[in-house]
């Protein structure tokens, strides 16, 4: 595996029409074509790919968080079969998996019932409906903060 040092370096190369930019976390901005990456994470290469599988594949936003999961998993497939062959890397399936996991419980998270724990339908953005009970809920973004469902009705 290449060095941190030596990867950055690469990918700043091989991708100039993106900044990268040394973080405490990994993210993709579209609207600055800017990709952060923490360097002192030990999964660094993997989730430097990811990141920059979202910038190639052209992420923007989601409508429907159902929509963030198919994003997410697209970056993975393209870091995983496209990016990490071009760099001597492989992605381990695992890491993968339990990152997508996370989506995966934030997506659950979200869609419960704050009146009766029924898994709800997203109606619209950050705003759901329980079938089993009708209560109506909105809720914040929470990606990279604590959860949170606010009644609208009952």
């Amino acid at each position: 595996m290449p060095s941190t040092a030596s990867l950055l370096k690469q990918l700043r190369h091989d991708h100039p029409a993106f900044e990268l930019v040394e973080s405490d976390t990994f993210l993709w901005s579209p609207d600055t074509r800017t990709l952060s990456i923490d360097t002192s994470s030990p999964d660094f290469a993997h989730f430097a790919l990811h990141e920059l599988g979202h910038a190639l594949l052209g992420h923007q936003s989601y409508s429907r968080d159902i929509d963030l999961i198919k994003i997410e998993r697209d970056a993975w497939n393209y870091a995983a079969l496209e990016l990490a062959p071009k760099y001597n890397l492989v992605i381990d399936e695992g890491i993968i998996q339990d990152n997508l996991d996370t989506y995966r419980e934030w997506l659950h998270a979200r869609s419960l019932c704050p009146s009766c724990q029924m898994t709800g339908l997203q109606s619209g953005h950050e705003a759901y409906s329980c079938l089993a009970c009708g209560c109506r809920w909105k809720t914040n973004e929470a990606r990279s903060c604590a959860l949170r469902r606010y009644t609208v009705s009952h």
